[in-house]
């Protein structure tokens, strides 16, 4: 008989401090929008540097059912647009963003 292990289910905040965890590691400056008080309507969530590496990453983190609200996501599509380096990460993500910050 195969035993099922519940799951529990990785937050925001967990992916968050991981990926500050892998900032730390591969050398990225790591800013946090902490409260969406203090900042305009669709902000993302992080501003990434790498000076070595000469890049920017703007990065919103979802749990893996959270969605973006639309000035999030009109955010999101006009970074695109305007060719910068912008990602939508989730707790299934998580070796990808290794990567991605590793390069």
């Amino acid at each position: 008989m195969q035993r099922q292990i519940n799951r529990i289910p990785v937050t925001e905040r967990d992916l968050r401090e991981w990926v500050r965890d892998l900032c730390k590691i591969y050398h990225w400056r790591f800013r946090f929008t902490w409260t969406s008080i203090h900042s305009p309507k669709g902000t993302l969530d992080l501003l990434l540097t790498n000076r070595e590496q000469k890049r920017v990453i703007f990065a919103e983190l979802k749990s893996e059912k959270g969605k973006m609200t639309p000035e999030q996501q009109e955010t999101f599509d006009d970074l695109k647009a305007c060719g910068a380096e912008v990602y939508l990460w989730r707790p299934g993500d998580i070796e990808g963003i290794a990567e991605i910050l590793r390069i």
